[in-house]
Order: structure tokens, then C-alpha cells, then sequence
């Protein structure tokens, strides 16, 4: 039986080089490429065509959510592990309902990144053990039913819900309202919270049915 093919994206090369030394160490591995970003993803797939790809969830051009998208779109057979910092459910049932297998957090012990290779390799999916309960709670709370009475959003908060909707990152958005990361999710939490929203995909559903106008990144004022 030959080796499993993976491809690994991500966008710190140290990252990359690391999760490269550690499945090179094991004999029924390989990576057969690398990307430092989502948007080189697609073509490294279909050249290579991996067993599985190790994706981060958030690169600066083009992010794992997206790159997901684009590889079901394009009917690839490879199956993704997503690889990320962020422990709240709304990125995991994002990230499942994209398609992903497996997803697990960046803190995780060096021997969790082979077992969860191996398992999605067998089609079992893969969630982190530290965030178990959150995957039970996706499968067992029903969608926000969201109120026409709901209490009107600030500017700021319009905003950050439109950004987000589109897809852009926390970092992203920060840049362009020129507010801090934290600031940022103060002004998505209470958002969420005054429209019942539990996820991004809730905030992607609210957009579509408000008909918000779709935003894109501009440069802050008076920058270059």
C-alpha cells in the first residue's frame, strides 16, 4: 500500500516546515506540497491531487472557509483537516457545513495532527477533543429563530456583521475599521447577541435574508 499524499497550507513557513518534519517522520506519510495561502490551494490539488490536506483556517489572502468552498466546487476528492486557533463553535460548524473531515486546534499535541491525518485518511471525522461538546451542541440546538423586533444594530455593529458576512477575518475587518482584533469581537458579540445568532453562518443567513449590500475591504483613510 503506498503512502498518504498530503498537502500543507499554511502561512507561517515554520509551521509548515514543522508539520513537514513531523509526518515525514512517519512511514505511511508524505507531502507531496506546501501552500502559504488559500488561493494556491486549488491548483496544488489538482497537480498533485493529495489524499489529504492539512489547511489553517485563516491565511491573509484567501482563508480556509473559502478554499474549502472552492474545492468542493471543483469536486475534489481529497479530504481536509483544518488546522486553527479558534475554539468556538461558530467556526466549527462553518467549517463542517464547508466540508471539512476533521478539525483541530493549532495547540494540540505534535502526535494528535498524525492520529487525526490517519483517521480522516479512514473517512471518520475528526474533531478536537477539547471542543467535543461544542460538535454535540451543532447537532442538538436547533437555529436561532431571529425577531423582527430584535434591538436595532449601531453603525459599528452593521458593519462588522456586513464584513463578516463576506467573509473577512477579524484581523481584516480591524484593518479596515481601524479597531483592534478585540474590539472587533466586542462589536460581533453584541451583535450576535441582540439577533440571536449563534455562528457566522447564522450571520451569512441574516445578510441574505436583510438583503445587506455586500461590502469589500477599502484602505483606512488617509493611508496608503
Amino acid at each position: 500500500m503506498g503512502k498518504l499524499r498530503i498537502l500543507v497550507a499554511d502561512d507561517h513557513a515554520i509551521l509548515r516546515q514543522g508539520m513537514r518534519r513531523l509526518i515525514e517522520a512517519e512511514p505511511d506519510l508524505q507531502v507531496v506540497a506546501e501552500a502559504q495561502d488559500g488561493s494556491e490551494v486549488p491548483a496544488l490539488v489538482a497537480a498533485h491531487q493529495p489524499d489529504i490536506v492539512v489547511l489553517d483556517l485563516s491565511m491573509p489572502q484567501v482563508g480556509g472557509v473559502e478554499t474549502l468552498r472552492q474545492l468542493r466546487a471543483a469536486q475534489a476528492t481529497c479530504k481536509v483537516l483544518v488546522l486553527t486557533v479558534h475554539e468556538d463553535r461558530s467556526y466549527l460548524r462553518e467549517v463542517l457545513e464547508a466540508g471539512a473531515l476533521g478539525y483541530m486546534l493549532k495547540r494540540a499535541a505534535a502526535a494528535e495532527l498524525i492520529d487525526a491525518i490517519r483517521s480522516i485518511a479512514r473517512g471518520q471525522a475528526f474533531v478536537d477533543a477539547r471542543i467535543t461538546t461544542e460538535l454535540v451542541n451543532l447537532l442538538t440546538v436547533p437555529p436561532p429563530r431571529h425577531s423582527a423586533d430584535a434591538p436595532e444594530l449601531t453603525v459599528r455593529e452593521l458593519d462588522t456583521l456586513r464584513y463578516i458576512a463576506e467573509g473577512y477575518s477579524n484581523k481584516e475587518i480591524g484593518a479596515v475599521m481601524e479597531l483592534s482584533v478585540k474590539t472587533v469581537e466586542t462589536y460581533k458579540a453584541r451583535a450576535m447577541r441582540k439577533l440571536g445568532l449563534l455562528s457566522r453562518v447564522d450571520i451569512v443567513r441574516i445578510a441574505r435574508e436583510r438583503r445587506w449590500p455586500a461590502v469589500t475591504l477599502r484602505r483606512p483613510s488617509g493611508k496608503t
